[in-house]
């Protein structure tokens, strides 16, 4: 048996998307189904949709999904029909290299879903990040389903599924952030706003935002950025240091990702200090260092894949967090879209009209 319903379909590079009929199967052996209640809009589905990440164009779109699930093939007992889930795009699968040496949040060969999903004419859909969930029902792996709290509302938890937990695991698990630190941000979008709640999280007590925008810097001010700078009138490594005490920051996070930013990113920070490059780079950018700098100013250089997340782990502590008021996931929802809104919210996101869209179902 299978299920026609209907999902935000980029046909080709460049391209405005479309709500189309997406034939979706009974889930195989390790599968499931799940019936999406809120998916947010991202920048990763621009990404696809501008052919920026690959070209086995149709995609069916959406990737930041919470729902419930309906059906699971044989031999899945992590998950059963009626859990309620955030879809993750890291099921990890416990035999790489990485998953034997105890370090699965960075696994090389996440699972998906065998099956594809297809339009009405046979045509085969690459389904965004391995989920497509801008649909009314999408199949996925059984391992990128975590089970959360039901007292999240969808449109706050399906948010954990990529943005925010990319800024807060740059902060927490990838900077590692502590008490007393200094930490700059540089890009104040979802992503950015989220490892400023992080950093407050872990009890940075300096906690500088950095973007070129009023109202984005307003909106760092609400998830406990503790001073502001708007790069377009001021030098952001000259203010990073003078809020530091003539130091720099302990960790600074690149939620942009251009070899600008991160060389801001770079000098920004104190001697022996973090760099997290957690905005993703362009296919043409590239970096230009002098080495010797990289080699005298010493500490750590590192790259923040999905907040070096442990899905299994980290959504139920994040969703815990918030129904105890203490990470304001709800702030983050700009608004919400029908399925047939999609096109337009990525054009105000592109635009930085919106800090998260969020499709309802």
């Amino acid at each position: 048996m299978s299920f026609q319903v209907r999902g935000v379909v980029a046909s080709s590079r460049g391209a405005a998307v479309s709500a189309e009929k997406v034939v979706v199967p009974d889930p195989g052996p390790g599968e499931a189904l799940v019936a999406i209640q809120a998916c947010g809009v991202c920048h990763t589905d621009l990404h696809y949709r501008e052919g920026a990440i690959g070209e086995a164009f149709p995609y069916l779109l959406g990737h930041e999904a919470a729902g419930t699930v309906e059906a699971v093939g044989e031999g899945v007992a992590s998950i059963a029909p009626g859990d309620y889930v955030v879809l993750n795009w890291r099921a990890v699968c416990g035999s790489c290299r990485s998953c034997r040496r105890g370090r699965p949040w960075y696994c090389f060969k996440s699972q998906n879903a065998v099956q594809p999903m297809r339009l009405r004419d046979g045509t085969a859909l690459s389904a965004a990040l391995g989920i497509g969930a801008f649909v009314e029902k999408t199949l996925v792996a059984a391992g990128q389903c975590t089970k959360v709290d039901p007292r999240v509302p969808a449109e706050v938890a399906c948010l954990l599924g990529c943005g925010v937990m990319a800024g807060l695991g740059a902060a927490l698990n990838t900077g590692a952030v502590g008490r007393g630190d200094a930490v700059a941000v540089i890009g104040c979008g979802g992503v950015g706003d989220a490892a400023i709640a992080g950093a407050r999280l872990a009890g940075a007590t300096t906690v500088i935002a950095v973007d070129v925008a009023d109202q984005k810097l307003e909106w760092a001010r609400e998830f406990g950025a503790t001073h502001t700078v708007n790069a377009s009138t001021a030098d952001p490594v000259q203010a990073i240091r003078e809020l530091t005490g003539g130091f720099g920051a302990d960790v600074v996070i690149d939620a942009v990702g251009q070899p600008e930013t991160y060389r801001q990113a770079f000098y920004a920070r104190d001697l022996a200090g973090t760099v997290v490059l957690v905005g993703v780079p362009p296919p043409e950018a590239r970096l230009d260092l002098p080495l010797g700098d990289v080699f005298g100013r010493g500490g750590a250089l590192k790259s923040s894949w999905y907040g070096d997340c442990l899905p299994a782990r980290d959504f139920p502590i994040f969703a815990d967090l918030y129904l105890q008021g203490r990470l304001p996931l709800d702030r983050f929802v700009t608004e919400t879209v029908a399925l047939d809104g999609v096109e337009e919210a990525l054009q105000r996101m592109q635009r930085g009209d919106v800090l998260r869209s969020v499709v309802l179902f």
